[in-house]
């Protein structure tokens, strides 16, 4: 049986990608030296990395959009970002670019994901801007917390006991890149970008279907006509234009139709979905718990573990910040169950 080395692998990158790829030989480097691996490529050791962080194995414990879901079958952030992995390399398989690179980003975009989404995500900010001095309704101080700006300081900050993945810098870029108006540097970091898009937007119908919130009648005219009648047939036509108008454009996009397609159903779940009083009513009650939890250990620092106070550069709310932030949503309502709720006790 034939060893396929490091080596090896990249001669293959260099003879069978395309020249737009980004090559993991030509990586700018980590931050502090590193021995390679006789068997894996610089980006294949980034994407190991992630995979076995205690940040990804929690995502199996944070929910998507439908908060505290009765049901096995409703995503979650890990089988949502197991979706954008997959998406996201069959785009880059068909464009001949970096799968290990595109597969990388799409693991650990979603790291810094708060728990209960972006549900939590909004209470952290608004906790933030109070703590600040700041007004919390102004618009610029409601992004006081961005996921993907903390996803980037999990693996270059928080894992590893406070010392970071050492990730090279082109899966780092991919991953702050992923949402926002910021374009990643690499073709594989924008593939990742709109692959998050395509999934969400699929998969939350598929969810909000099985809740009983929608059926696909519903959906706008649009999506029927140009993106297709069910959930495999919009993910095809999403993905198949893609990658037929990268290869034309040299660059990462849809056509235009397509696009605007999209967007449309897009706007439809945010109008119907996301903010639907079924929806809203638990994300009221999540986000009091998260301001309550950021607030309570404001005023106990002390409980907040060690670990995270050595990586604050002595910024209490950044300690606060990084704990609650990295809460599943089981391990925030446990807290908060016994931290604010009344039990029997014995005498």
């Amino acid at each position: 049986m034939k060893l396929v080395t490091r080596d090896d692998q990249i001669n293959c990158e260099h003879m069978c990608l395309s020249d737009d790829a980004s090559f993991s030989d030509e990586t700018e480097g980590r931050d502090f030296p590193s021995e390679t691996d006789m068997y894996r490529s610089e980006y294949q050791r980034d994407r190991d990395k992630i995979l076995h962080t205690k940040s990804f194995r929690r995502l199996s414990h944070k929910t998507q959009v439908f908060l505290a879901p009765v049901g096995d079958h409703y995503r979650t952030r890990l089988t949502h970002t197991l979706e954008v992995a997959q998406i996201a390399r069959t785009i880059a398989r068909a464009l001949g670019l970096n799968e290990d690179l595109t597969e990388a980003i799409a693991l650990g975009h979603d790291l810094g994901h708060t728990p209960f989404g972006h549900v939590g995500e909004e209470a952290i900010s608004h906790c933030l801007a109070l703590h600040r001095g700041l007004d919390p309704d102004l618009e610029e101080n409601k992004k006081l917390y961005r996921h993907n700006v903390q996803s980037l300081r999990v693996v270059e900050v928080i894992e590893n006991n406070g010392k970071g993945l050492n990730l090279t810098p082109e899966v780092r870029d991919g991953i702050v890149c992923h949402t926002g108006s910021q374009r990643a540097e690499t073709l594989e970091g924008r593939i990742v970008a709109t692959a998050d898009r395509i999934a969400y937007v699929n998969h939350d119908i598929d969810d909000a279907i099985r809740a009983g919130a929608l059926e696909e009648s519903d959906l706008p005219d649009s999506t029927h006509k140009l993106l297709g009648c069910n959930h495999s047939a919009r993910i095809q036509t999403l993905v198949h234009d893609m990658i037929e108008t990268s290869a034309k454009e040299d660059d990462i996009v849809m056509s235009d139709p397509i696009w605007d397609a999209m967007m449309e159903l897009r706007s439809f779940l945010f109008e119907n979905v996301y903010t639907s009083e079924p929806v809203m009513e638990q994300v009221y009650k999540a986000k009091h718990l998260v301001e309550d939890l950021f607030n309570y250990f404001v005023r106990h620092y002390d409980q907040v573990p060690e670990e995270f106070h050595a990586i604050s550069d002595g910024d209490p709310l950044r300690a606060v910040t990084d704990y609650v932030a990295g809460m599943t949503d089981r391990y925030a309502k446990n807290f908060f169950q016994d931290m604010f709720i009344p039990h029997s006790w014995n005498l």
